[in-house]
């Protein structure tokens, strides 16, 4: 009787459909679809990193991803301490063109797997999505939904300060952040500078606030006067 319950269980747990996500198959590819990743109710296809590891084993291409390691590893240790995981998530999730994502309110941030096969592209966008958290440490803290830039926007390289600008046309408002995400996107340890320092509470000190993000955390008592 016991081999037959066992049996019975068994067949059971195979049979068992996997929870199916909380949209419809037509809302995927969309700002819709990426919210629901976002809040975490969307969870099929989606993988949290822990190390590079997690990433360069989905692909054939391993190997290539080793001279990335120290920074990208170095990045996630720090992210961790400041309470950001990261994950991997199934392209489905993310609007057409989208690379990556951080979240200000549930502080995660995903990468969209049809895109992470090249480590170069892995590196940009992971650079650019831990500048946000960074942006996010800048504000007071990790834990409040609110985001601060980390330079004053005319230190800002030319060359990115435009680039950010022809990207975020639609999204003006976006721009003043995007500009410097752009530029640590694309320049090798200055994320993970930044996410260091967050980590071990020096983020004030090793970069001074701009004169309206200083006002703002005295105002709230984050630094005094």
């Amino acid at each position: 009787m016991k081999k037959i319950i066992m049996s019975l269980l068994a067949a059971a747990a195979m049979s068992a459909p996997a929870l199916a996500d909380p949209i419809k198959q037509d809302e995927y590819y969309s700002n819709h679809s990426m919210g629901c990743m976002l809040l975490r109710e969307c969870t099929d296809g989606v993988k949290q990193v822990t190390s590079l590891l997690d990433i360069s084993s989905e692909y054939p291409n391993t190997d290539s991803f080793y001279p990335v390691a120290d920074e990208f590893n170095s990045m996630l240790v720090a992210l961790r301490k400041v309470g950001v995981n990261v994950f991997l998530a199934d392209e489905k999730y993310f609007p057409v063109g989208h690379r990556g994502v951080y979240h200000t309110v549930g502080n995660n941030f995903f990468l969209n797997k049809t895109f992470m096969k090249r480590p170069h592209v892995l590196m940009s966008v992971m650079r650019h999505e831990g500048w946000h958290a960074a942006q996010d440490c800048m504000a007071g803290t990790i834990k409040n939904n609110m985001i601060a830039i980390i330079h004053n926007e005319e230190d800002v390289p030319k060359m990115w300060a435009e680039m950010a600008q022809r990207a975020y046309v639609l999204m003006p408002a976006a721009i003043p952040w995007e500009k410097e995400a752009t530029w640590a996107g694309k320049t090798e340890g200055m994320t993970m500078k930044a996410l260091q320092s967050c980590a071990a509470g020096t983020m004030w000190s090793d970069y001074d606030p701009t004169p309206m993000t200083r006002e703002w955390l005295v105002e709230n008592g984050y630094l005094s006067k």
